[in-house]
């Protein structure tokens, strides 16, 4: 028997061998995509949407979602290669780059959280903050705190953080406050903002307010797809195809209200509060060009590493290159 003999007699064992036959051989498995995120966050409604229509495999792929307790949990199994992608910032990003990090960053929402005070409560602008109570989620470096901070600061003079009697703490706890009547004022993460909406609550001003007044010319993604360049650029489809399924999910969650139901459960919502959580997350679908987002990031990069400083940004003054991924450029 020759050698091509023997060959083809050990692909029609190991054919005979597997149910599949001949045809798990020509279709090897699709990659495995290791996606780390919190286990009640926001990310799962789109993943969950992903694997059950299997937009995953649609485009060649095979997500696989591994659940955390925490983002510093998350930050550092990416970091030590446990995972292919994970759910970040683009400042987190630009400060890893900048510490030698070859991670990157595709834009998944621009969804932002927002001071929310009672539908009759008489705070109508900023200046009606002065002296009151107001709950802020994220602690005192949170992006969205400062970027109201800093255009309290240059619009009316005001020291929010001084003028106000601020306190900080976990979201769901601040909206339980705020519900009560304890908080005049409560800046908490889109989600939140969006069940208290639904049960009376009114924007007073959102951090994409403040970041438009201050000089973004559009929504600019709070919350990015987070992976390696080296991962990339060794896998190129394999991101890609990732991407493309999640813009699958996007499309479907935009259009479908039926989804929407399907997710209650996970939503953890009915009737008008689902109602509402659906309409804000479709409002923070990115829609506008890779680039034109990158642009708007580094302005206000530069805003908030005057407002949080050294603590917030690291030492770097200025976005890091390559913090938005390159492909999704061209």
């Amino acid at each position: 028997m020759n050698i091509s003999r023997r060959v083809f007699c050990g692909v029609a064992l190991l054919a005979a061998a597997n149910p599949l036959g001949f045809r798990a051989l020509a279709n090897p498995p699709a990659p495995k995509i290791r996606v780390g995120v919190l286990k009640f966050g926001t990310v799962n409604w789109e993943l969950d949407t992903i694997k059950h229509n299997r937009f995953d495999a649609a485009n060649g792929v095979d997500v696989e979602v591994a659940y955390f307790a925490g983002e510093d949990a998350t930050n550092v199994a990416i970091l030590a290669g446990d995972l292919d992608i994970i759910v970040s910032d683009w400042l987190w990003v630009s400060r890893q780059r900048s510490m030698g990090e070859d991670l990157t960053f595709a834009p998944y929402s621009t969804a932002v959280g927002a001071i929310m005070v009672k539908a009759d409560a008489p705070i109508r602008g900023i200046p009606d903050l002065v002296g009151r109570k107001i709950g802020v989620a994220g602690g005192s470096l949170d992006k969205s705190w400062l970027l109201i901070q800093g255009l309290a600061q240059r619009d009316y003079k005001m020291d929010l953080a001084r003028e106000a009697d601020v306190v900080f703490g976990a979201p769901p706890l601040l909206s339980e406050k705020a519900l009560s009547g304890e908080l005049d004022a409560v800046l908490n993460f889109w989600h939140f903002c969006a069940r208290l909406e639904a049960k009376g609550f009114r924007r007073l001003i959102g951090a994409d307010d403040a970041a438009k007044a201050l000089g973004a010319s559009g929504p600019v993604s709070a919350l990015g797809y987070v992976f390696h360049d080296k991962w990339a650029n060794e896998n190129p489809d394999v991101p890609m195809s990732f991407v493309k399924a999640s813009a699958a999910a996007k499309r479907l969650l935009a259009d479908s209200d039926a989804e929407w139901q399907r997710l209650a459960p996970i939503v953890r919502a009915e009737g008008r509060e689902l109602e509402v959580l659906r309409d804000r997350y479709r409002e923070g679908i990115p829609n506008r060009p890779v680039a034109e987002e990158e642009s708007d990031a580094a302005k206000l990069y530069e805003i908030l590493a005057d407002l949080g400083g050294e603590k917030l940004v690291g030492e770097a003054r200025q976005m890091a290159p390559g913090t938005f991924w390159a492909a999704l450029k061209t």
